[in-house]
Parts: structure tokens; sequence; C-alpha cells
């Protein structure tokens, strides 16, 4: 994530090894780049990082639209994913009902992978702040 000067929090229990040979080949182009700042759970992370307007939870059950949020009104954005299998906890979105954002899908589908899900909302925060620090022409032509 540092390639889009963002910082990746990982909050377990995670729903993956880090160490697993599988997720490193997946980002093998870009593990020496990330920013990654590990928490022991949500609680810890929020203690450090108390919920806000700039925080918003990815979730299908959510309130608003993902691409409904104005983010380049914030300095600074969190965006919170739950694990791939079962998401945030239920309670906690229920609590910050107004902070969360979902992806819309067809109503016969569950969700999207997580992977996906992230590069979505990310790059949609990228584009509202005119994709800031990243290259708009191919270096090509």
């Amino acid at each position: 994530m540092q390639q889009f000067g963002a910082k990746l929090h990982l909050v377990k229990p995670l729903g993956f090894e880090i160490s697993d040979k599988y997720l490193k080949r997946a980002g093998l182009d870009y593990w020496d780049k990330l920013e990654i700042e590990e928490h022991d759970s949500l609680e810890e992370f929020l203690k450090k990082y108390p919920l806000k307007n700039n925080m918003f939870l990815a979730t299908t059950k959510a309130k608003h639209c993902y691409s409904d949020v104005n983010y380049s009104n914030f300095d600074e954005v969190f965006i919170l994913f739950g694990k791939e299998t079962k998401g945030l906890p239920e309670k906690f979105l229920l609590e910050n009902i107004d902070n969360t954002i979902r992806i819309p899908m067809r109503h016969t589908l569950r969700s999207l992978n997580l992977s996906n899900s992230v590069a979505i909302v990310v790059y949609e925060v990228l584009r509202q702040n005119g994709f800031e620090n990243l290259e708009e022409i191919s270096s090509y032509f």
C-alpha cells in the first residue's frame, strides 16, 4: 500500500498467515514497498486510532455506497475490512452504522473477495484525490 501513500493495518486474528508462501507470492512485487502495522485486536487498533468520521467500515450490510463518500474531505482516511469469511463484527457495525460503506452487488451474490473489494475502494479514494503520486500518463508513449 506504500505505493499509494497508505499503511496496511493488520488486525488479529487474521484469516491468513503473513508467512504463507502463496500470500507472499501474490504480492511479490510489493512486499518490500509495504508499510505494515500489526494489531493484536480490533479493540487495540481502535484505542490507537479511535473511530471518527474519517474511518469507514466496509461491509455488505452498509448504509452508504462506497462511491457516495467524499474522501477528499479528509487528510487521512481509514477503510476497515473484516475477514473474508465473516467480515467485521456485527455489533461493531451496528454501533457505527453511519460509518459503513458497501460495494453494490447483485442480490444473489454474497460478496466479492477481499482483495478485489480493497482494490475497488482504494482506487475510489485515489480517484477522488486526483490519483496523487500516481502516473496518469503511460511512460510507454
